[in-house]
């Protein structure tokens, strides 16, 4: 490094106590007005940087890294999901990649199992009735607002890492029969644990759930595993919840097929081209819709700022960052 403080540039506005231990270690280069970085921006920061710390919505790849100053040496990404970063690139030019795993877990597993209760009881229909104060609701009545019981119901959950695991957990808690899909079986004693059913084949799974979790990272293999073919193969009552990237499911066929009534509702926190979605999915009273907001815990950005501190520190100290990416695991 060229000096005892590197320079650390930073792409979005972090926590204050997150940005002020920042300062305190490095050679800090906040966003203060917190305005996304343009390609130009990005194109000069690893030109200029040491260390860059970008979030999941700044595109880093073989354009922008092709770029890079010969001092750019670690990207410690502020988020668990690295597929903004082209990793072969970083790789062959000799920079490391590093993440916040483990933090997010629990927050977006409770986002989750909120989009699960809100879809099938019109929680947010219900609310958004009474605002309107239209004057509709004449009081309680045996017929109105009629929703679906969650518990007994066959939750397929697609990716059973950590935050699939979380949220097997408390979905097991709420009477819901646990089954899931994985590139590799997990653990006998998790499944015994979560009394979860495992299916080799997604196809299969799907075709048998009223309730299907998308908790899988984007990846080229993963990008529209919900293909309008996979999403054909779910029940008419069905339900679809996604709070992991949104270029996972096809989202036109997930919108018409609401629309034709071929699928009950969907709760999505993510969407494939954000942050454009899809007018379809807006004015559909059977969709739940939320900004991005799984993992929006103060608590757990403060844990991600935390993390990305230890692993720039830990690089500089001449150790492996504990939380190294390496592009076999994506």
């Amino acid at each position: 490094m060229s000096s005892d403080r590197p320079l650390v540039i930073v792409t979005r506005k972090l926590p204050d106590v997150v940005e002020t231990r920042l300062r305190e270690l490095f050679d800090a280069r906040l966003n203060i007005e917190d305005k996304p970085f343009s390609r130009e921006e990005l194109i000069e920061a690893v030109k200029t940087a040491n260390v860059l710390v970008p979030t999941v919505t700044d595109r880093i790849d073989r354009a922008v890294l092709s770029q890079a100053g010969p001092d750019l040496k670690l990207i410690a990404q502020f988020g668990t999901g690295v597929d903004n970063i082209d990793l072969d690139t970083a790789r062959n030019r000799s920079i490391l990649v590093t993440n916040t795993p483990g933090v997010l877990t629990e927050d977006t597993a409770d986002m989750t199992m909120a989009l699960i209760l809100s879809v099938p009881r019109r929680l947010t229909e219900g609310a958004a009735l009474l605002r309107a104060d239209t004057g509709d609701w004449q009081g309680w009545s045996p017929t109105w607002m009629l929703g679906h019981r969650i518990y007994g119901k066959r939750l397929g959950i697609v990716g059973m890492g950590r935050i699939g695991q979380a949220v097997a957990r408390r979905a097991k808690a709420f009477g819901l029969q646990i089954h899931y899909h994985n590139r590799r079986r997990v653990q006998p004693d998790i499944e015994h644990a979560l009394e979860a059913t495992y299916w080799d084949s997604l196809d299969q799974m799907l075709a048998r759930m009223d309730i299907i979790s998308i908790n899988c990272p984007h990846t080229p293999a993963t990008y529209h595993l919900l293909s309008a073919r996979r999403l054909a193969l779910l029940k008419p009552s069905a339900y679809i919840v996604n709070t992991a990237r949104g270029e996972v499911i096809d989202e036109n066929a997930l919108a018409r097929m609401i629309e034709n009534n071929e699928l009950a509702g969907a709760g999505l926190d993510v969407f494939e081209h954000e942050p454009a979605v899809n007018p379809k999915l807006l004015r559909n009273d059977k969709v739940v819709v939320l900004p991005h907001m799984g993992s929006a815990t103060l608590e757990g950005r403060v844990d991600m700022g935390e993390k990305v501190i230890i692993n720039i520190k830990t690089f500089l100290d001449g150790h492996a960052p504990p939380d190294r990416v390496h592009p076999a695991m994506f």
